[in-house]
């Protein structure tokens, strides 16, 4: 996914830390509402700093929050990010709910895709962001489909959000492996992060994000989609290179 996003559709790679404080959590808007589905972290023993610092959720909260608070120029936009992460969820299996397997999990790996962009842009570039999380999936041969969100079921962060859903075989249920959302300017003021139009104005970016894709439901799709009858895992063409192998038995 890397390879691909990095080669083929012009993001940037960048390696984000898996601790981050709650400025940058505030800055996406993952605080102050999911602060109680966060993991937090203490330093040593000293209860104090509880609070202060967290596993990340997802890439997105530091790798956004890369700019914050700095004024960048109009031609340095369109910025595109990519990053690999493991994302640790305090919510998954909650109520019982797929407290077993791989569907739902407290640490997962997933592949993230951020955007800084010109307002007037913000809605071409998250269409190109659906395409270029699609791509994968294309590539390893599953069937899925695209869902727009309706505002109810949206982050209260986005302004409009695609799922990206994934169909697995042995499930009989499709399984969501992306979320593509432009939160217009809501994160860049909370971050404070602006850009100098060419007319000497100070503006606020459209800040986008979304999964290219999440891996641990993947896993699951590939495994049902590609095994044969003898239960071997027949590996999709791009993987072959990468894991030295074109069968699993």
């Amino acid at each position: 996914m890397l390879d691909l996003h990095t080669g083929e559709h012009g993001y940037t790679e960048v390696s984000p830390p898996f601790i981050i404080n709650r400025e940058c959590m505030e800055g996406v808007g993952q605080f102050p509402k999911f602060i109680d589905q966060a993991y937090a972290v203490v330093q040593g023993i000293d209860e104090k700093t509880l609070g202060q610092q967290f596993l990340l959720p997802t890439a997105e909260a530091p790798v956004a929050n890369i700019h914050r608070e700095e004024i960048l120029a109009e031609k340095d936009l369109p910025i595109r990010y990519v990053a690999y992460s493991p994302c640790f969820r305090a919510e998954a299996g909650a109520a019982g709910l797929g407290t077993r397997g791989m569907i739902r999990v407290h640490q997962f790996d997933k592949v993230e895709l951020i955007k800084i962009v010109k307002p007037e842009d913000g809605y071409a570039e998250l269409e190109q962001m659906v395409a270029n999380a699609e791509k994968v999936l294309q590539l390893l041969g599953l069937h899925y489909r695209v869902i727009m969100l309706c505002t109810g079921d949206m982050g209260f962060a986005s302004a409009k959000t695609y799922d990206i859903e994934v169909w697995a075989p042995g499930q009989g249920q499709y399984l969501e492996v992306s979320s593509c959302s432009n939160c217009e300017d809501y994160q860049a003021r909370r971050m404070n992060l602006r850009f100098k139009s060419e007319a000497g104005r100070n503006e606020f970016p459209h800040i986008l994000n979304g999964s290219g894709t999440a891996l641990a439901r993947l896993f699951v799709a590939l495994v049902e989609t590609h095994q044969q009858v003898d239960g071997s895992i027949a590996v999709p063409a791009p993987l072959r290179d990468y894991l030295k192998a074109d069968v699993i038995s």
